[in-house]
C-alpha cells in the first residue's frame, strides 16, 4: 500500500434555516504517492468543498480522511493547523498573496510559520523563484505581477515546506491561454519530480495532464 491519501464515505451537508443541502453524498478516493489527480465538474458541484475537506480547511459531516496514514479529523483545530502547514500545499484560483509582502517574502512565509531557520527558508524561496523563472521579480509586490506570475508565486509558496500533497483549486480560472499553458507546464514539471497533486477544474482541457481523472456529479465521485 502506497496510498498517500484515502477518503472513505465522506459526506458534507449544510443545514440552513429552511432547507438541508447535501453537497457530498459519500465520496471515496484513494491517491497513490506521486499521482496527478484531476477532479472535473461544473461550478457549484462541490469541487471546492471536497478539496477543502481533503486539505483539512473544512470538516466533513461524516466519513474519514487519511493523509499519510493520519486520521486528520481525529485532531483538534490547533494540531490540525500544524499538520496542514507541514504536509499540505495549497494553490487557489485567487492566489491570496499578501499585498504588502514581496514575492520572496510571500513564498517564505509558510516556512517561517513552520519554525524553520529564516536564512534556510529564504534560500529555498529564492531557489523556487529561480526554478519558476521569476528570480528577477523577487522584490516585486503582488500588484506589480501579471496573473500568471502571481500563480507561479502561489505555487512556489505551496512548495516551500516540501508538502506531501499539493491541492490546486481552479488555478488557471482567471488566466488567459498563454499564462494557463505556462502554469500547466509548471504542474507537469512538479508531476515529473514525483509530487502528488490534486487539481480541481471545470475545464476539460486539463484532463490531458493526467490519466487519473474523476467527475464529481450529484455529490459522488466517478472515475472517467
Amino acid at each position: 500500500m502506497n496510498n498517500i491519501l484515502e477518503l472513505s464515505n465522506v459526506t458534507k451537508t449544510y443545514y440552513l434555516k429552511n432547507e438541508t443541502i447535501e453537497v457530498l453524498k459519500g465520496v471515496d478516493l484513494k491517491v497513490k504517492k506521486g499521482s496527478f489527480v484531476v477532479i472535473f465538474g461544473p461550478s457549484g458541484c462541490g469541487k471546492s468543498t471536497l478539496l477543502n475537506i481533503i486539505g483539512s480547511l473544512d470538516r466533513p459531516t461524516s466519513g474519514n480522511v487519511l493523509l499519510d496514514n493520519i486520521d486528520l479529523f481525529s485532531y483538534g483545530d490547533s494540531k490540525l493547523s500544524e499538520i496542514r502547514n507541514r504536509k499540505i500545499g495549497f494553490v487557489f484560483q485567487f492566489h491570496h498573496l499578501l499585498a504588502e509582502f514581496s514575492c520572496l517574502e510571500n513564498i517564505a512565509l509558510p516556512g517561517l510559520v513552520n519554525g524553520a531557520f529564516p536564512k534556510t527558508v529564504y534560500k529555498k524561496a529564492m531557489c523556487l523563484l529561480e526554478e519558476f523563472g521569476m528570480a528577477d521579480k523577487k522584490n516585486r509586490l503582488p500588484e506589480q505581477l501579471s496573473g500568471g506570475e502571481k500563480q507561479r508565486v502561489a505555487i512556489a509558496r505551496a512548495m516551500i515546506n516540501d508538502p506531501l500533497i499539493i491541492l490546486a483549486d481552479e488555478p488557471a480560472g482567471n488566466l488567459d491561454e498563454e499564462n494557463t499553458n505556462i502554469l500547466l507546464d509548471v504542474f507537469v514539471g512538479l508531476k515529473e519530480e514525483g509530487k502528488t497533486i490534486i487539481l480541481v477544474t471545470h475545464s476539460l482541457d486539463i484532463e490531458e495532464l493526467s490519466s487519473n481523472v474523476y467527475n464529481l456529479k450529484e455529490g459522488r465521485l466517478y472515475a472517467m
